[in-house]
């Protein structure tokens, strides 16, 4: 069972931070994308998880998911409050979906090909863009609050955090963590001028804290879910 939960769990990261473009997440509200947008997280699940004449599992994550989504919808806009408990509520149900796959007439394991491949590239998606969702929605409110004005590049942060998930992603799986300290010290260097400004350098070390913590975290947990 614990197989098809990750690929299910894989699938459903896919689903959200990789197959669903910005102007889904703009008109979700409109029941043609929310299914839309259902579907695609069934279809995905379906094509990973490889049990081709099990039909139950796609239409249960495709209900699921859509009732989860419509619920959300209700509340407005997304903060990190809602953006937690919509993730929960999605990994939650999953466990639910899998579980008729270890009882009675339904039992089975996953048999695919590529496990360690779904998984490593559905770590690195979630690390890279899901994260950096979350990451985005706290820096939003912390940039409201105190009022900063932050000048560069357009969504070059979010770029930047991006890439240094990625490259810490690519370290740890490649069993060299040493190599982080670098990236930690090149970003200081090329930061030192912003550091003089108190709120801007609580910004940077906030956000910069939360974008390695997270790499480092799901970056753990693919390497875990990858040798089950």
């Amino acid at each position: 069972m614990e197989k098809i939960v990750a690929i299910l769990i894989a699938a459903h990261f896919m689903g959200d931070f990789f197959l669903q473009p910005k102007k889904m997440v703009r008109n979700k509200q409109l029941p043609l994308m929310l299914m839309l947008h259902g579907a695609i997280h069934a279809l995905t699940a379906y094509l990973l998880l490889q049990l081709w004449n099990c039909w139950e599992v796609p239409l249960s994550v495709f209900a699921v998911h859509s009732i989860i989504d419509f619920t959300k919808q209700r509340y407005g806009e997304e903060n990190t409050t809602t953006f937690i408990a919509d993730q929960t509520a999605h990994l939650f149900s999953l466990f639910l979906v899998a579980m008729p796959l270890s009882l009675g007439s339904l039992a089975t394991k996953f048999s695919g090909i590529g496990y360690q491949q779904i998984i490593g590239l559905a770590g690195f998606i979630a690390s890279v863009r899901g994260a950096g969702f979350f990451i985005a929605l706290i820096t939003k409110e912390m940039t409201r609050v105190n009022n900063l004005k932050l000048e560069g590049l357009q969504n070059g942060g979010a770029l930047i955090g991006q890439l240094e998930r990625g490259l810490i992603f690519l370290l740890l799986l490649t069993g060299r963590p040493e190599s982080i300290g670098f990236l930690i010290a090149a970003k200081s260097i090329l930061r030192f001028e912003e550091s003089k400004k108190l709120k801007q350098a609580e910004y940077i070390l906030i956000g910069t804290l939360l974008s390695f913590s997270a790499a480092i975290a799901i970056s753990s947990l693919t390497m875990w879910a990858m040798l089950l």
